[in-house]
């Protein structure tokens, strides 16, 4: 199943900068590793903002909302999520 997530980051200016920086660390190696193995199958950068939009390629529902429940960043995170399916003029 894919699907379109739209994830736009608000971390607190006051939250302690060694605490950041072992969040945004855990979060870097944890979205790589669902890279590799084919679930997070594309990430896009949304230019001026600290957001992205990512295509998931998971199994199922469950399976995705246990990815995102799972980001190191995601108390920080407000998230979109747009189940996506074959467009019938697609080649």
């Amino acid at each position: 199943m894919l699907f379109q997530v739209r994830m736009d980051v608000d971390i607190p200016r006051d939250l302690d900068p060694s605490v950041r920086e072992d969040v945004v660390a855990r979060e870097r190696a944890y979205s790589q590793e669902l890279q590799r193995n084919g679930e997070w199958a594309h990430l896009w950068r949304i230019v001026g903002h600290y957001s992205n939009i990512s295509v998931f390629d998971v199994e199922s529902n469950a399976r995705l909302h246990e990815i995102l429940s799972s980001l190191p960043l995601f108390p920080y995170m407000r998230i979109e999520v747009t189940p996506l399916t074959t467009h019938p003029s697609a080649i």
